[in-house]
């Protein structure tokens, strides 16, 4: 129960449905039992004494019971949901509340599928049990001690005889539990993977067909597939040992009953009514049991998905709040690192080693490295995205940890190289950062990214609705989009992380242009494999394997015949043999 424990703060405040439900859950099994006893009455008192004038009563009593049980069933019902959908409502929305506050190091090794599936699935199987399973349990309680106090009033010696297996049946159900719940953990996580491969083949579904992958990619689905199946098949042979020997001793109840129930009503001691009335009633309590495998069944489930949803709940939030008022009114966007390493995993090698440099108000740096060399890091910790693991990072001379991260994120503009856009309008994905901004200011923004005329020329213009991740677009179109989103962030410190990788060099230079009137008054923070896109830089910053080996203007790294020379000739070779080649 230490799972249904930690997550007793999304069921419990709803608690007034499940009583409601439970209330109405006692009459509806104190009418079940009644049944039997009118049965026993009208055999014994009307039938057997010959007052027939009875029946016509008893008749009208079991209509009551019927009616009077219909309507608890019906308020069971209705609480009983009320309080499954109420607290899963509560329960997903602090899922997903939590995975928008999770640090990146989480996502690095979580996979979509296994995420959607906690939020549906699991969810839907904790809901399931709280709206259905509970009460099945209290049912059984209360049906087995309602049945066992009328079977006990008619005969104490024939209910214990009885009942005499009922210790034998609690040992088996207690086994069949140990054995059931890791095999219902294992089809949860073998589902997430199947879902987790399905998002991936979509996702991928362009490099799946650009290199023929189809029939690899439908083998690896069988094989996720075949395991999810393998899984179910083990949990049908846990049933399948278990449950006959189950309703093996609930028949060998009923065999008591009628030896020794038979033997009593020879002998007088036991009124024929009384006996047909215990036959009902012993159902009444090793049906429940014979049950109890269905309810441990949905009880394993639900403990199974409610550990994998504790799983996500127990992760550690990303520092979100700064200890000192620091605030961002009057922000003005200097940046200084003093000997700042950060190393992405304890098994990983340091991604930074002692970087130092300093940008003031308006300067524009210029990354520049080989792929790996460090220079994504550099942004990832100004934006917090990762925390360095040693040194200092400074904004307008305060730690950069003295600020919340809202607060620091809508002072810095980020275009990162690989553009997400949402499956929304254009203009929904523009406004995205200010959903109250005007569209004269919108209009303006894509025009300063070279964005406005291939978006006015799409059939809807900026009411154009995008595929998923932007799907219908080309990889230049999605980043002037990206590009035009930033600028309307109209931020302190821009970042722009190789964010002309995919247009034309034509396109760049607007684009470039563009720029250069945006980081105006801003520090700016250019990643670029181009050195076109940094050459203007008023500090240019060469890094190899995490540490800084060059720094300078673009003339002055030029003449220092270093690695940045040896980019820049390799870069130009290339220009002209292309142009050779037109």
């Amino acid at each position: 129960m230490e799972t249904f424990k930690r997550l007793k703060q999304f069921y419990w405040p709803y608690k007034g449905y499940f009583i409601w439900s439970l209330l109405a859950l006692f009459i509806v099994t104190g009418m079940t039992v009644l049944y039997p006893v009118i049965l026993q009455f009208t055999i014994d008192h009307a039938v057997r004494a010959e007052n027939y004038e009875l029946i016509p009563y008893l008749a009208l009593a079991i209509v009551a019971v019927m009616a009077l049980k219909g309507g608890a069933v019906y308020i069971h019902q209705y609480f009983g949901d009320l309080f499954g959908i109420t607290t899963v409502y509560k329960l997903r929305n602090t899922l997903y509340r939590k995975l928008q506050f999770l640090p990146f190091r989480y996502y690095d090794n979580a996979k979509t599928g296994d995420l959607m599936s906690r939020l549906t699935g699991d969810v839907e199987t904790f809901r399931f049990f709280l709206s259905f399973g509970c009460a099945q349990v209290v049912n059984f309680i209360l049906l087995v001690g309602f049945s066992m106090a009328v079977m006990f009033y008619y005969s104490i010696p024939l209910t214990l005889v009885t009942l005499a297996v009922l210790p034998f049946l609690a040992i088996t159900v207690r086994k069949f539990d140990k054995r059931v719940h890791p095999g219902f953990r294992g089809i949860r996580k073998s589902l997430a993977r199947l879902n987790t491969k399905v998002q991936e083949n979509v996702s991928g579904m362009h490099t799946v067909k650009a290199l023929s992958q189809e029939d690899q990619e439908i083998n690896r689905f069988e094989k996720s597939n075949e395991d999810y199946r393998q899984k179910h098949l083990d949990i049908s042979k846990i049933w399948g040992n278990y449950f006959p020997f189950m309703e093996f001793l609930g028949n060998l109840s009923a065999v008591f009953l009628l030896v020794f129930g038979g033997y009593l009503t020879i002998q007088g001691s036991l009124q024929p009514g009384e006996l047909v009335a215990f036959f009902s009633l012993v159902w009444y309590i090793i049906g429940p049991i014979m049950n109890l495998g269905f309810i441990i069944n949905m009880f394993s489930q639900s403990k199974a998905s409610g550990e994998r949803l504790l799983e996500i709940l127990d992760e550690e939030e990303r520092i979100d709040k700064a200890l000192p008022n620091t605030k961002c009114n009057e922000f003005v966007g200097e940046v200084i690192f003093n000997e700042v390493s950060l190393t992405y995993g304890a098994k990983s090698a340091s991604a930074l080693k002692g970087i130092s440099f300093e940008a003031s108000k308006g300067k524009t740096i210029g990354l520049v490295g080989a792929t790996g060399s460090g220079k994504s890091s550099i942004i990832q910790l100004i934006t917090r995205f990762y925390e360095r693991s040693s040194g200092e990072i400074l904004i307008d001379g305060k730690s950069i940890d003295e600020y919340t991260l809202g607060d620091l994120r809508e002072q810095i503009g980020v275009v990162l190289q690989e553009t997400f856009l949402f499956s929304s309008t254009i203009r929904d994905n523009l406004a995205y950062g200010r959903p109250d901004i005007s569209m004269e200011e919108i209009i303006e923004a894509a025009k300063r990214a070279d964005a406005h005329e291939f978006i006015t020329s799409l059939p809807d213009g900026y009411e154009t609705v995008l595929g998923e991740r932007g799907l219908g677009l080309s990889g230049g179109q999605k980043q002037r989009i990206a590009i035009a989103r930033a600028i309307i962030m109209d931020p302190k410190i821009l970042i722009l992380d190789d964010a002309t990788s995919a247009v034309d060099m034509q396109t760049e230079v607007k684009i470039q242009k563009a720029f250069r009137e945006v980081m105006e008054g801003r520090t700016t923070f250019i990643i670029a494999h181009r050195i076109s896109s940094v050459k203007h830089a008023d500090e240019i910053l060469v890094l190899e394997d995490g540490e800084i080996c060059e720094r300078g203007t673009h003339k002055e790294l030029l003449n220092s015949d270093g690695l940045y020379r040896r980019i820049y000739d390799i870069q130009n070779q290339d220009q002209e043999y292309v142009l050779q080649q037109a």
